[in-house]
């Protein structure tokens, strides 16, 4: 059924323009992506020189525990993930989540996964959530469960990315409400990048609050400073 889905309905690469079969990339380019160091603080996933925790992390450590990602946020990922959130180019996020499946096959395995929730006018606007997206197929691959009401976004902030880095953690203050029992479970956040880091410490410091034993942070991207 695949082969002659490929043959009836051929795509094109995103990135180079050739044929991927029913893929938005094609192998090549799939392999080109910028992947990680892999000596990176084991907190905030950015790149260190021993892979030792970094040093913002010792001096103010996240309320999350540990953050894995599958790229860096830079050239073509930086395109690709704004076409796949703001685009339309809904096909992109299989393709974003099989390399995040990819950068956390050897994590710990969570009790829930929780999608960055949007606040319900902004996924209105939107018409969907991308965090949730890329939560759906890593559920459905590793077979974990999905949480995607559990934590509603009661403050209607401005994006992330129109501010500067040291105003992003007070936009964000009190954003989040709790609605499920998280006492003593161990959460993995999904979202498709992480910048400042945020929107996710103030996340996982709401779930904190309300009993969670511990956070992860699963990315598509990590941007580095």
């Amino acid at each position: 059924m695949r082969a002659l889905l490929d043959h009836l309905m051929p795509q094109s690469c995103l990135l180079c323009g050739a044929h991927s079969q029913a893929n938005p990339l094609c192998p090549p380019c799939t392999a080109e992506l910028p992947a990680l160091p892999e000596r990176r603080c084991t907190i905030c996933a950015i790149p260190t020189p021993t892979g030792a925790i970094c040093g913002d992390c010792l001096k103010t450590p996240p309320a999350f525990d540990a953050s894995l990602a599958a790229w860096e946020y830079r050239w073509p990922i930086d395109r690709l993930v704004p076409a796949f959130k703001y685009g339309e180019q809904l096909t992109l996020g299989a393709a974003l989540a099989q390399g995040l499946a990819h950068a956390i096959a050897g994590a710990d395995r969570p009790d829930i996964l929780l999608p960055m929730p949007l606040h319900p006018k902004r996924q209105r606007e939107r018409g969907f959530n991308q965090s949730l997206e890329l939560a759906k197929y890593l559920a459905k691959t590793l077979n974990l469960p999905l949480a995607d009401q559990m934590v509603q976004r009661v403050k209607l902030t401005p994006p992330q990315a129109s501010l500067p880095l040291d105003a992003r953690h007070n936009a964000i203050k009190g954003a989040f409400e709790v609605a499920g029992d998280v006492k003593d479970r161990h959460i993995a956040l999904v979202d498709d990048v992480m910048t400042s880091g945020a929107s996710l410490n103030e996340l996982a410091k709401t779930l904190k609050r309300a009993g969670a034993a511990r956070v992860d942070c699963w990315v598509a991207a990590r941007a580095l400073r």
